[in-house]
């Protein structure tokens, strides 16, 4: 019987690597990029536009100064002397032109390549823009003397990456986080990946100052893609520090396809996942609202926050909401739910999801003052919107202690091919449970009074994906006691591996009986559930 907090594996935590420390993105990049609005056909007019209505929207004054290029400016010969070149009609000032032009209003101005010989297209590679393999020094310093203040790298032709390369990835993106460092110019180096190979555990913040976790989150933008990302992220968020971050794609708010309650949870995990916030939007068309979503500073302000620490996953309440928070400068903790359900309605966050029984709070997206808030907090959230809070001088709750049963002891239930697998010399877990197969944990307790009980599971589950399905990067489990109605829990990915515990997974589940008298059955009639190493009851 032990406290969960007090609860570590080597397998489950991994501590944050040291970060590039190039003295760049201490906080996470704020700017503009042209591709979720126009693909790899912008040009130069658009550019030097979307500079100035950064300036003349009031963005820059919030933060947002990287003026960045996306595909399509590239030439596709080198010069005679093996030099990157650009599309002349595309960029008919040249690159050092535009970078001086945008420079002169006060803004960064970023470079996009490929760590391929060509960089990404639409055209399937034909379209032959240059990349920068094999060319990184030349390249590097070539940026460098343009004016660089940003390298967006991409990942195609290579090989063509795909959710399982033949090629490892690091030493491509290594190379030319050598070749910039070697120009002796501050260059923040944005890592695309697309989150292929798991690169937090590179670790990517030896390598960059941030680093796609996930595939494109659009064009075109859906809510679907938002749960894919927010799942691919749960294992993760401890990797995200000063210099070094977990990008999660640029932003979407301004574009069709999410409504406003979209656009603004959208915007609101970003930040107080301290992605970069990276604008991908046609400035001149942008409506009121979602130009206020972009310049709430208050939610600007959790993201550029000094601590630099990234919201965690707390609570899933299955098809219902999600609970994240983390933790700020000043002590206090922000907090982020969001509401799953499709409808308008009441929602109600208990603080001790977040570790506190009482709080003054903030509501971040109104900036109203909420008072002390004691328990639990109530308001009406949109369709697919969230709660993001501020809560501040808050007294903390008592942990729940649990008593821990192991998935692979003896005494425990195995049928229908659910079977057991070493992950290391202490860890044992059940896997094939699922499609046939159940675990059942026999002789469970269920203390003086029996009823609900808080349980607390750690599995794993490598099953990522970089599309949408039925459950992007999660799998469903069904959790039944003493065969009554199984109640879903929807567990995201602990990693892009099947060697990594995620630790800790909440969930409520009624029809305890007093005594060591119960039964815990875990099935999915339909998929494979994750791989189960314990399950915790709470006392």
């Amino acid at each position: 019987m032990l406290s969960w907090n007090l609860v570590h594996f080597a397998l489950s935590l991994a501590s944050a690597a040291r970060a590039l420390n190039n003295g760049v993105a201490v906080t996470p990049p704020m700017g503009w990029n042209p591709y979720n609005a126009f693909s790899c056909q912008t040009t130069e007019a658009q550019y030097r536009t979307a500079a100035q209505s950064l300036i003349s929207l009031g963005l820059t004054k919030v933060g947002y100064n990287y003026l960045n290029l996306d595909c399509g400016w590239q030439g596709k010969v080198r010069s005679s002397t093996g030099q990157f070149t650009w599309d002349t009609t595309t960029i008919p000032s040249g690159i050092p032109a535009l970078s001086t032009f945008v420079h002169g209003l006060g803004l960064k101005f970023g470079m996009y390549s490929d760590g391929g010989v060509f960089a990404c297209d639409f055209v399937g590679g034909t379209a032959h823009y240059l990349g920068s393999l094999g060319h990184e020094a030349s390249d590097a310093a070539t940026f460098a003397s343009w004016g660089a203040d940003l390298l967006k790298y991409d990942n195609c032709y290579a090989d063509f990456v795909n959710s399982n390369p033949p090629i490892q990835l690091e030493p491509h993106f290594a190379t030319m986080r050598d070749a910039l460092a070697a120009t002796k110019r501050p260059i923040v180096f944005s890592i695309c990946e697309w989150g292929v190979q798991d690169p937090a555990r590179w670790p990517a913040s030896a390598v960059g100052n941030s680093w796609r976790i996930a595939n494109d989150v659009g064009p075109p933008a859906s809510w679907a893609n938002l749960q894919r990302v927010i799942n691919q992220l749960v294992p993760v968020t401890q990797f995200a520090q000063p210099g070094a971050w977990n990008d999660l794609d640029m932003l979407e708010v301004g574009n069709t396809g999410l409504t406003d309650a979209e656009q603004q949870t959208h915007f609101a995990f970003w930040a107080a996942a301290k992605s970069p916030l990276i604008i991908g939007t046609d400035l001149t068309k942008i409506s009121p609202q979602a130009l206020a979503v972009l310049k709430n500073t208050k939610i600007v302000g959790v993201n550029q926050d000094s601590l630099g620490k990234s919201i965690s996953f707390k609570r899933r309440y299955t098809n219902d909401h999600d609970v994240w928070a983390g933790p700020l400068a000043d002590g206090s903790t922000v907090a982020i739910v969001i509401n799953w359900q499709n409808a308008s309605r009441s929602l109600t966050i208990n603080l001790a999801d977040v570790g506190l029984s009482s709080a003054t709070g903030t509501d971040l997206i109104t900036g109203a003052s909420l008072g002390k808030l004691t328990g639990s907090y109530t308001a009406t959230v949109a369709a697919h919107g969230s709660m993001a809070l501020k809560l501040s001088g808050g007294t903390a709750s008592i942990a729940p202690k649990f008593t821990l049963y192991n998935a692979a002891a003896s005494a425990n239930t195995l049928a229908g091919g659910a079977n057991t697998r070493v992950v290391s010399a202490s860890v044992t877990v059940v896997g094939f449970i699922g499609s046939g197969g159940t675990l059942t944990f026999n002789n469970v307790d269920g203390g003086a009074a029996g009823g609900t009980k808080l349980l607390s599971f750690d599995y794993i589950n490598g099953d990522f994906t970089f599309s949408n399905a039925a459950c992007s990067n999660c799998r469903n489990a069904f959790i039944s006691v003493n065969g009554g109605t199984p109640v879903q829990a929807e567990m995201p990915i602990s990693a892009q591996s099947w060697d990594i515990l995620f630790s800790g997974y909440l969930i409520s589940v009624p029809g305890f009986k007093p005594g060591k008298v119960n039964t815990i059955q875990i099935s999915n009639p339909t998929a494979f559930a994750p791989d189960f190493y314990r399950v915790g009851v709470e006392m």
